[in-house]
């Protein structure tokens, strides 16, 4: 692929198709695989520090993403931006949305980095274990300072992926996880001359890491060869109309996330009362289910990308075509990770194990071979949720896609756990269950929605009224979560039995 444009995908593979399809979707599943492999060597060297430090290092990094997944939300979605851009051709708008997000991401990072000074205050109202709440409140300081980073890695990155060149996204990915493990190494423990910061060490890599991804990004779009075809520099200034539009459809987008990783946090919280055993039982069976969720998780990126330029382009027939392609793929990666986690659970343990106590482990690995269960249940219908929902969301189906989340997760998920705890006793089993009945329900939800058709008809970008068929995204919300959850049922291969 050049390093201006991604046209070589569509001169070498047919529109549509699996081939098309891999060439985008490989490098961001391998990219996200990366990352996922991050947090869990994160994981891994904070269990052979201490129990306390893994069972705290999953609450404070899932609230500090609580307070991130808005602005991160609304950033990424300028990757939807960008494709449709790329796709009618407009290079000069392609940068000024990046521009726009870009600023965005340094106002909202400054915001979130005043979270830092309260996050003793914070863990001390949760009413988790004394040494465990000192731990999570070091963990979320030092995270919430490196805000701008995270949020500005996002938002650069798109003006890649968005235009297909996603093993650019790979090849950063790799150098700042690299960077990251080799810091978690020296910061945590102490080696190479640094002091030993532990927990805060672990932090302090992770922000280091997102900020030398930024500085490769910024290099990599400030080349010549980038400059004479997108006219970078020229398009760096705030445009408030497109700014507004950002807003108006990355917000939801933005909310959504926020709604699904709160309703995380609020569960990984009831989690915690019931006991540190069951905390970090929950946390590394969550690491682990990172193994197939992430990369999927790539592919519904090459969706949202391919979606996008296709609308861009005016043809929802080829992004539909794509979508399914998509699913068919994530969809059998999701079964085989189900396999493994029922046929060789010892197998995905034997890291922590490796660096763990003996005999407090035994304990931890028995109910995380349960928690797995769980995870082979839902984890196709996660592979549907993403995807579906990337399709949508790419069109500007956003305000629909952020109801569904919010809905299922808090009323499907946090509240019957938050009952269950408060009125029966506190159940770890149940606590999954509810979890799963979550994620089941929304990929149904999804592909209702999907198979309905509105975004077929959406736009993000500008247009003109004698477009055929247009319809301004987010338009008709009367249909529903119910509507979607109905035609989902009929368009289950349950409902024929």
């Amino acid at each position: 692929m050049t390093a201006g444009s991604a046209a070589p995908i569509r001169q070498t593979a047919t529109p549509g198709g699996y081939a098309e399809l891999l060439a985008i979707a490989v490098p961001l599943m391998l990219s996200a695989g990366t990352q996922s492999l991050m947090h869990i060597v994160d994981r891994i060297f904070l269990t052979g520090l201490s129990s306390a430090a893994l069972a705290a290092s999953l609450p404070a990094g899932i609230l500090f993403w609580s307070c991130l997944s808005l602005p991160f939300g609304t950033a990424s979605y300028i990757n939807a931006f960008v494709a449709q851009y790329e796709g009618a051709g407009q290079r000069d708008r392609v940068i000024a949305s990046v521009a726009q997000g870009v600023w965005f991401a340094i106002f909202a990072g400054l915001l979130l980095m005043g979270f830092a000074p309260f996050s003793q205050a914070i863990f001390a109202l949760i009413g988790h274990e004394a040494r465990i709440a000192a731990l999570e409140a070091e963990y979320f300081y030092w995270l919430s300072l490196g805000a701008i980073p995270a949020l500005l890695s996002a938002t650069l990155s798109s003006f890649f992926s968005g235009r297909g060149q996603t093993r650019v996204v790979l090849a950063v990915n790799i150098a700042s996880v690299a960077a990251n493990v080799l810091l978690d190494y020296a910061m945590i423990f102490g080696n190479w001359g640094l002091p030993a910061w532990g927990i805060t060490g672990a932090a302090i890599a992770t922000n280091l890491a997102n900020f030398l991804a930024c500085v490769v990004y910024a290099g990599l779009m400030l080349r010549p060869s980038i400059e004479r075809q997108y006219h970078v520099l020229r398009n760096l200034s705030l445009d408030f109309d497109l700014l507004a539009r950002l807003l108006r459809f990355g917000l939801p987008s933005g909310l959504q996330m926020f709604v699904d990783v709160a309703g995380f946090t609020v569960f990984m919280l009831i989690i915690g009362l019931i006991g540190e055993a069951e905390l970090a039982a929950t946390n590394i069976a969550f690491n682990l289910n990172t193994l197939a969720f992430i990369p999927v998780v790539g592919i519904g990126i090459a969706v949202s990308t391919l979606v996008g330029q296709r609308i861009g382009e005016g043809r929802p027939d080829l992004a539909e075509a794509s979508t399914w392609r998509a699913f068919s793929l994530g969809g059998a990666y999701m079964v085989v990770f189900g396999v493994i986690y029922m046929v060789l659970p010892d197998l995905l343990l034997w890291p922590y194990a490796a660096s763990a106590n003996r005999e407090s482990f035994d304990g931890i690995r028995s109910t995380v071979i349960v928690l797995l269960r769980f995870v082979t249940l839902y984890s196709f219908f996660d592979a549907m949720a993403i995807i579906f929902g990337s399709a949508i969301r790419s069109a500007g189906d956003t305000r629909f896609s952020m109801i569904a989340t919010g809905s299922c997760a808090w009323f499907l998920m946090v509240l019957p756990t938050w009952l269950v705890w408060k009125w029966y006793r506190p159940d770890l089993i149940l606590s999954w269950a509810f979890c799963s009945a979550y994620v089941i329900a929304l990929g149904f939800i999804m592909l209702a929605r999907f198979r309905q058709g509105r975004w077929r008809s959406m736009k993000i970008i500008e247009h003109t009224a004698a477009e055929p068929g247009y319809e301004p995204a987010n338009a008709g919300e009367a249909h529903v979560i119910g509507t979607a959850f109905a035609g989902a049922v009929c368009e289950s291969p349950q409902a024929e039995v």
